[in-house]
């Protein structure tokens, strides 16, 4: 659309080629541009005094000063949507919680140059995570228009308006992005031992969902882990979808288990809402709760319609208490939405619809 200032960004990394290649990533979007990049964050916050970008990509392992230490300098100064682009190596769950608990939108892993179709699933989600993060907290935003985007159809083929439920067991899905990670920390710290089982999709990089999970789990009454494949559906659990592995719900008799496997990329992401989504409707129905939560995009939107189709009850974060109002806003648009609600109000709605 002609007349709409592209965000500008600012790339910080010691690395030349990672600087040019997140550089070259960021120009190949229609909605981004490079405002500069910097070496190490002294070089960026000189450039901070000069003009103000809408979005900071940083890296973490810097020399002089280390990006976490800049990102909670940068956050009590002059706050600014940061992503988080790093390896993240063997200590990489403690990084990445540090970088949220400091104030990173999203955190993302860098490209790798060595492997074509990694690089290339890398720049989607980089350039997704960084418009996300540009319009974080706004109300109005514009669809990212990428193309070859598959949806459920790649992993779940349609099923129809009715499920092949035989059970009355319930279950709760929910999908999140972009904020999801604090959002997600909220509702399920507010769960009480004996909640509903969970099944969540959470748009993570692979190597932090185990850590992620283990965090929680320290902190919530019910039990939080990273969902593998054949894991049993319990109540007072919640299971995580691994990074990188899609997650659906499959059920033996009337007890369920979650299946994760490999596949394609499903609304440019894996795991994917949509196909968890997809699943619960043709295998929970009328029996399940659907929960969409602040992120970017539409992934969620189609399976959460589906959801409803199928007699799930269907719960959208409001615009207000998101951090990103475009899935929510997605499943509201298509009609699987059956009340919006603020984030506080999740946590109680689940345990009362999922009982």
């Amino acid at each position: 659309m002609t007349g709409l200032r592209k965000k500008r960004v600012l790339i910080v990394d010691d690395s030349a080629v990672v600087r040019q290649t997140i550089s070259k990533i960021i120009a190949n979007h229609p909605q981004l541009e490079v405002m500069a990049t910097a070496n190490d964050p002294f070089q960026a916050a000189d450039r901070l005094k000069h003009e103000v970008p809408d979005v900071i990509v940083l890296d973490v392992e810097m020399p002089r000063m280390d990006g976490i230490t800049f990102l909670r300098r940068l956050m009590a100064q002059r706050p600014l949507p940061v992503v988080v682009c790093s390896t993240l190596v063997g200590d990489g769950s403690k990084t990445f919680l540090a970088a949220l608990e400091a104030g990173a939108v999203d955190i993302i892993q860098k490209p790798n140059l060595s492997t074509r179709k990694f690089l290339e699933e890398s720049s989607v989600r980089i350039q997704e995570a960084v418009l996300g993060a540009a319009h974080a907290h706004l109300s109005r935003r514009q669809p990212i228009k990428i193309e070859s985007k598959l949806t459920a159809d790649a992993m779940l083929a349609p099923f129809g308006r009715t499920s092949m439920v035989k059970t009355t067991n319930k279950v709760v899905a929910i999908g999140a992005s972009t904020g999801g990670t604090e959002a997600l920390r909220l509702v399920l710290q507010s769960l009480p031992h004996d909640a509903p089982p969970i099944v969540i999709v959470q748009h993570m990089p692979e190597t932090f969902t185990r850590g992620f999970a283990k965090r929680l789990d320290e902190m919530c009454q019910i039990t939080v882990k990273e969902a593998q494949d054949g894991d049993s559906v319990l109540q007072g659990q919640a299971l995580i979808a691994p990074g990188a592995r899609h997650i659906m719900l499959t059920r033996n008799g009337a007890n369920y288990r979650v299946e994760v496997s490999d596949g394609p990329l499903v609304n440019r992401h894996r795991p994917s809402v949509d196909v968890l989504f997809r699943s619960v409707s043709r295998v929970a129905g009328a029996n399940a709760v659907g929960v969409i939560m602040t992120g970017m995009g539409d992934d969620g939107a189609r399976g959460l319609k589906e959801m409803r189709d199928t007699g799930a009850r269907t719960l959208a974060q409001n615009e207000a208490s998101c951090v990103v109002y475009g899935m929510p806003a997605e499943a509201v648009k298509r009609g699987g939405v059956e009340r919006e609600v603020y984030l506080s109000e999740i946590a109680s709605l689940v345990c009362r619809l999922g009982s």
